[in-house]
Parts: C-alpha cells; structure tokens; sequence
C-alpha cells in the first residue's frame, strides 16, 4: 500500500509531504484546486514520460518519491530478475531536471522507466475515466473471468508453453527457408566442393609443387651445375679429391713426429672423406637428374589448378581454399540433410501444439463454469446500484488461434432495460453506467485477487443520491481487503472514508500554491457541508454532513 507521497516543484505543488493509512481514504476539493495534479505527480513516479513544462520552477528539479508497503504483493522475483534490493518498505523516486533530463530509482538503484512501469503497475491502479474504457476490451473481459476461474497458475503454464511453440514454429519456418535457398545453391556449391575435391589440397602442396617445377624446368643447367662440381672434385690434375690424397700421404707421414700432427692427418683424413662424399653425390644426382617433359606438364597443370581457385575464391593461401573446402561441404551436407531435419523439426511442433491445445481446453472449461456465477454477481451488484433491470449475455468461442491469454473470444453483451437487445458496452452503455459497472467488477476481482492499492478517479461522475452512496459502500467494502483512494466531488462517497483529505489552493506573495491536509472530525463536517450547499454553510447543510457521517 501507499504509505508516503512527497511531491516538490510540481506544477501548482511547491512541497507536498503526505503520509497515508490502509482502509478507504476520500480526497476531495473543488475544480482546480488541483486533485488532477496530485494524479498526475503520482504517475510520473509510476513511470509516466515526463513533460519539462509541469517544473513550478524552471530552474530546479522536480522530486517526486513515493513510499511502498509491499510485503503482500508477491514481488521478490521481479527485484531478483531485475537485480534490484528488496524492501518490504519500498521507495520509489523520480527526478526531472530543468535540462529535460529524468531519472528514476526504486530503493536508490537506478532504473529505466519501463521497469519502473512495471513495478508502478503492481502497486498502484488508478481507475480514471480513460481506464473505464478498457471495461470494453476483450482482453480486459477475460482478465475477470480468468480471476473467478483461478486461472493465474495456468494461464502461466499456457504462455510458457505458448512461448515454446512460436519458438519451434520459428526454428521450422528457418529450416523450410533455409531449404529453399539450398535448393538454388546446392547444385553450385556441390561443383565448387567438387573442384577443390579434385585439387591437390594439403598444407605446403603449394610450395612442393613449385619447388618441383623449378627443379624439371631447369634440368639441363642443374644437370650442367652438377656436372661442373663433380669436375671441380675429381679433375686428374687440379681435382679437389685428388689434393686431398696427396695431402693426406703427407700428414700420414708427419703424424710419426708426433702427437700434433697425428691430429692434423685425422682433420685432413675427415676433409678427404666429406669431399670424396660430396664428388659421388654429385655424380649420383646428375645420373638421376634427367629431363621429364610429361612430369613437368602434370606438375604445371596442378600449379595452375591451384592459382585458378585461389583467384576464383579470391584467397592467396592452399589453407583458405582448405577452409572454404570445409565450409562447402558443411552446405552441401546440411542441403543434404535438410529434409530430415524438418521432418523432426515438425514432429516436435506437433507434439508442443498438442501440450498447447490440452492448456486451451482447461483454460476455456474452467472459464466457462464461472460466467454464469459472473453475470449473476454482476447483475446482483448492479441492482443496488440503481440498474436493477441491467444484464448481460456473456459467451466463449474456442477459435483457431493462440493469443497471449489463450484461444477464446469473448462476447460480453450488455442491456441496462428489460426486454432491451444486447449490445457491445461501448455501443450501448453510457459514462454513467460503464462507471458502475467497472466499479462493480473492481470490487468483484478484489475478493478473488490480491489487487495493489486502487485508486478512483471521480468514478462517481454522473450519479447521485442513493446511488452515489451504494457506490461509497462499496468502495468501503473493498478497503477491507486492500488500500482503496476515491477522488470525489460527492458529499456520500466522501463520508464513508476512514480517512479524508482536502486538496486546496492558497495564494501567498502573488503566487498560487496546491496543498493537501488531513481533515480531523470537525474539518470533515464543515467540507461536506460545503459539498452539500456551497460556500454559505446551512444549519441544514451542517446536521445533513453530521448525518451522513454517523
């Protein structure tokens, strides 16, 4: 429940600080005195858009906090998904800067306004005369009869599995789409995987084949090369391998003089061996090297094949035609495959649809079984609110579509005469009316939910008398169970609060203020005596206002 609201450099309101009680609270005030603006500060903290002209003063913010007694509401769960501390004694702040910057907190954590919305929609609802429209609304209709069948648990379940079903249903219109752009890419990316199939794609291939290429393209100067070293080694006169010899029967010689010159024979017997090593290789690779017009073809044709799929694929590297090999044969499988995927894929949809429908039926039984306990209650409240002739025609259709609440619609048909025909309520209820009924399905949902604090805004506009006073007495009845507001301009209404409030204007230094004070007992009589004749209070007027008081 509203337990505080702070208001300061709002509009008409400088600084407003007032504190409330549960039970049935009345606020009255004559037209201007700014009831409106006590309303619309309250909105601005309940996550309404911020509009910089409602700033008294343009050159300080404005500061609108509100004070939250939430133990009853159920709502750890929305502070945990939203990361925020949990109070049982919750405040929630707005702040407009003169830049036309606003800001919100809820228990000083900053949050955007659309969860500060969220939160505002579970502590407060505040019935104006746009809200009684929504009495009108199909999904609004269904609200109440799904609060009388008990539904909340199930209606979670439905929109659970509600979301798993446009999820599937998603995955499968991919895959039917997927499919359909497969089937004009499959045969293209089929031959493309088959041209690097048939390339001789592995990591260094590349440089293999260039290095071979050089070598058969150049065989007779490699040839020519080997022959000159070999002739450089074993040449009969100048011939390394021969200077070697002669040098090595040297040192062989001078080694018996002693140990410096055995080691040197053993250095020069090494040289020997790794030249006469090197004149055989020399020899053995000019035998073998030899001209190969055809190898050198085919190892021009892959080198080619290489070059033309790496311009093709617009790479530079074997390994980025390696990857794209991959990533081809990924797309030819899964076209492949595709059909068997949706044929699951469907079987899944199938199987969620029908955990669907099973939520639809329930949903629509139970709802079903309490429209008559719901025209009824209706009908009964009404009388005594001076409709005694008011009924409804009130039917379920199940239809061939899942909405956010299930897949029935709704006619809720309304006629305020006897033998009247029914009407949709928004063609055939007047303000007056649509007033009253919206008041009476109000106190219906309190008894069957846990309603935050409800606020009414002059839903007593167009009645009076008697009727006016059943309408106080209901709103009286409600406040057992929950925090109620009415804004009234009716002297009935207002004496059936446990708590009333004035809202007023004072001019002070040329400036005009809007106020709020508690009325003690002897205020409240002198205020609904005013309500009653006016200004110039009666004896009459007074002893009226003590009576309906008592």
């Amino acid at each position: 429940m509203l337990t505080n609201l702070s208001i300061k450099n709002y509009a008409l309101i400088d600084n407003l600080n007032v504190s409330f009680e549960s039970g049935f609270t009345c606020i009255t005030g004559e037209t201007g005195a700014g009831k409106s603006i006590l309303l619309g500060g309250l909105a601005l903290v309940l996550g309404k858009r911020a509009d910089l002209s409602a700033l008294r003063d343009k050159e300080a913010k404005c500061i609108i906090e509100a004070e939250f007694q939430i133990d009853k509401y159920g709502l750890k769960p929305f502070f945990k998904t939203n990361d925020l501390d949990y109070e049982d004694v919750t405040i929630v702040r707005r702040e407009i800067h003169p830049s036309g910057k606003s800001r919100a907190f809820i228990n000083d954590s900053p949050v955007t306004l659309g969860i500060l919305a969220k939160l505002g929609d579970s502590l407060i609802d505040v019935h104006s005369q746009h809200q009684t429209m929504r009495l009108t609304e199909n999904d609004f209709q269904l609200k109440v009869i799904d609060a009388l069948a008990d539904n909340s648990d199930i209606l979670v379940d439905y929109k659970s599995q509600l979301s798993k079903f446009k999820r599937t249903s998603k995955e499968l219109e991919d895959l039917i789409e997927f499919q359909k752009a497969t089937i004009k890419e499959h045969d293209y990316n089929s031959f493309l995987l088959q041209e690097l199939e048939a390339a001789p794609l592995k990591p260094g291939i590349q440089e293999e084949l260039e290095e071979q290429y050089e070598q058969l393209n150049n065989v007779e100067n490699i040839i020519e090369l080997l022959s000159g070293g070999h002739q450089l080694l074993n040449d009969e006169q100048a011939g390394a391998v021969n200077l070697l010899t002669e040098l090595k029967q040297l040192t062989n010689k001078l080694s018996a003089y002693g140990n410096q010159y055995v080691e040197l024979n053993k250095r020069i017997e090494s040289l020997f061996i790794e030249a006469d090593d090197i004149a055989n290789e020399f020899q053995n690779l000019q035998e073998v090297t030899e001209a190969d017009p055809q190898a050198l073809e085919e190892i021009n044709v892959k080198l080619q094949q290489l070059y033309d799929l790496q311009k093709k694929h617009g790479v530079q590297e074997v390994s980025e035609l390696m990857e794209i090999k991959t990533e081809l044969a990924e797309k030819v499988d899964a076209a492949e495959n595709i059909e068997s995927e949706i044929s699951n894929k469907e079987a899944e949809v199938d199987k969620v649809k029908k955990e669907l429908l099973s939520f639809v039926k329930q949903i629509s039984e139970r709802r079903s079984k309490v429209l008559p306990k719901l025209k009824q209650q209706l009908e009964n409240s009404l009388k005594t609110l001076g409709m005694a002739s008011a009924s409804f025609d009130i039917g379920l259709n199940t239809v061939q579509e899942f909405k956010s609440n299930g897949s029935d619609e709704l006619t809720f048909l309304f006629s305020a005469n006897k033998g009247g025909a029914y009407g949709e309520l928004k063609k055939v209820a007047s303000g007056g009316e649509l007033s009253r009924i919206m008041l009476t399905i109000k106190a219906i949902l309190a008894k069957y939910e846990n309603l935050p604090t409800m606020m009414f805004d002059e839903i007593d506009t167009g009645v009076s008398g008697e009727i006016s006073n059943r309408m106080g007495e209901i709103m009286q009845v409600m406040s057992e169970n929950m925090q109620v507001f009415s804004i009234t301009h009716l002297p009935q209404v207002a004496s059936k609060g446990d708590y009333h409030y004035k809202v007023f204007k004072v001019e002070e230094a040329f400036v005009t203020r809007t106020k709020m004070k508690k009325l003690n007992a002897d205020e409240r009589v002198v205020e609904l005596a005013e309500m009653l004749g006016g200004k110039d209070i009666s004896d009459s007027a007074m002893a009226h206002a003590r009576q309906l008081l008592n």
